[in-house]
């Protein structure tokens, strides 16, 4: 394999609400570290990072990622060869699609392997035994996808029918693609053998990718080129033409292509594959104790049996249970029988359709130049911890409706309170009146830790209006922050 590139692809778009109330919308499973000290994403980027033959990985998020995926992938030492900003969400052909057409104006007959942010491998030597063996197929022009054989008759799992084996390879042309089956017919499929779990990981030339959809989806092979074609550099992220992207039909690169092609092929491989879509997932590949519990953060478990207890907060004691998924964050807990958590999206259902928060943001929320975390609110007033990184800075702003308090805890800022700027050190204290336009910055080399009192009529954070922003979010409109 040593004249063949892999050009890894890592599409960080899901939601992963099942894993609820630790996964939201603004702050996903896959930006979670949920397995290891390392988030889903980023285990996913070491797992194919290293020496030939892989190329420096390309990233596939939506916007309001961005800032958090750049984070942790420079935390982790880990430098992407570029990472693309959908406009919005249109399922994986057109991710698919933008990210080999990126790839071909670099290396025409360089090889994608399409990796979701969010999946756990257990043996890596596994995986990359599979990779290897779909590269020689990729590289003569074939569609691979990787089929994870089945442990158990699961049917949370689309399956994909081995065909002949192909010649030479340990892989087997797809017979076909098959929905997620009932019990009775998962059982039939582990019975008759040669049915594997689709794990969603795919492998193709660039070329080769899109001369298919150029046959089998046209529309998305043209708007997803010209959506490169017009993207725009913003900092270090590529920004997809939002016109173009947006004209694509959204489909799954399954639907869109691979149960189309007459070239699909699948590599059979056993690799500690899961895709951790729910809160049992963790519990199935967690370490237990002796009383079969898997126990995350600060939980004193007492009698209990077989059971998965998340504290992300304080202390959680059980006595005398079995069988739950407690998960405490500490604006919401959870408790669910675990033959129940793949029903955990309804909660999440009639928790935004109450007009709730707690669905899309943590009580953590981040921002680029760090976060902001809610720690009291009432009528007229509400209380926040600033979290500022070192050398970042807020927007230039002003509230309409609110007046702040800023009380340095820790570290040194300096603050903009009108025409005046001036630095504050520990346990010192600024006022910013109604609708006088201020930033706060953070030129130290330390973490900079604010107390802010907001008080005032409405406290919502679409009560900003940005003047300047070193990010290149949008001024002279109202925002959050």
């Amino acid at each position: 394999m040593s004249s063949i590139t892999l050009y890894p692809v890592i599409l960080s778009g899901g939601v992963g609400s099942r894993l609820w109330p630790t996964s939201r919308a603004l702050y996903p499973k896959q930006l979670l570290p949920l397995v290891s000290a390392h988030s889903m994403l980023v285990e996913t980027v070491l797992r194919v990072t290293g020496p030939s033959p892989f190329a420096a990985p390309l990233i596939v998020s939506n916007d309001a990622q961005r800032f958090i995926i750049a984070q942790q992938m420079q935390e982790a030492g880990l430098k992407p060869l570029a990472h693309i900003l959908e406009p919005e969400g249109r399922n994986t052909a057109p991710a698919a699609a933008a990210a080999a057409a990126f790839v071909q104006g670099l290396d025409p007959q360089g090889i994608l392997l399409l990796l979701p942010a969010d999946h756990h491998i257990g043996d890596v030597a596994g995986f990359h035994r599979a990779v290897a063996a779909g590269a020689e197929l990729a590289q003569a022009g074939k569609l691979v996808t990787f089929g994870v054989v089945p442990s158990a008759p699961e049917t949370g799992y689309g399956y994909i029918k081995r065909g002949k084996a192909i010649e030479g390879s340990t892989g087997f042309a797809v017979a076909r693609f098959v929905e997620k089956p009932d019990q009775a017919t998962a059982e039939r499929y582990l019975a008759e053998g040669g049915y594997d779990w689709n794990a969603g990981i795919f492998m193709f030339r660039a070329d080769r990718i899109l001369d298919e959809m150029r046959m089998h989806c046209p529309e998305i092979a043209a708007h997803a080129g010209e959506a490169v074609a017009r993207a725009a550099c913003d900092l270090d992220f590529l920004r997809l033409d939002a016109a173009a992207f947006a004209a694509c039909p959204s489909d799954s690169i399954d639907y869109a292509v691979m149960e189309r092609t007459a070239e699909a092929a699948v590599i059979p491989v056993e690799m500690g594959w899961s895709d951790i879509g729910s809160w049992g997932a963790l519990w199935e590949i967690g370490a237990k104790d002796a009383a079969g519990n898997v126990t995350v953060g600060d939980v004193i478990a007492e009698e209990t049996r077989d059971s998965y207890i998340r504290s992300e907060h304080g202390l959680v004691a059980t006595l005398g249970v079995d069988n739950l998924v407690i998960v405490d964050t500490g604006d919401v807990l959870l408790v669910a029988a675990r033959d129940r958590v793949q029903d955990v999206k309804k909660i999440v259902e009639r928790v935004a359709g109450a007009g709730r928060s707690e669905h899309n943001a943590h009580r953590r929320v981040h921002r680029p130049w760090g976060f902001y975390e809610s720690l009291d609110a009432g009528e007229r007033h509400q209380v926040k911890h600033l979290m500022v990184h070192p050398g970042a800075a807020l927007s230039l702003q002003m509230h309409h409706q609110r007046a702040e308090h800023w009380v340095v805890v820790k570290g040194r800022a300096q603050v903009t309170v009108g025409e005046e700027t001036r630095m504050l050190e520990e346990n010192q204290s600024v006022y910013i009146p109604v609708g006088t336009k201020h930033r706060l910055e953070n030129p130290g080399s330390a973490p900079l830790s604010i107390i802010e009192v907001q008080s005032g009529a409405y406290l919502g954070e679409d009560d900003i209006v940005r003047f300047d922003d070193v990010y290149g979010r949008e001024v002279n409109k109202p925002a959050a922050e």
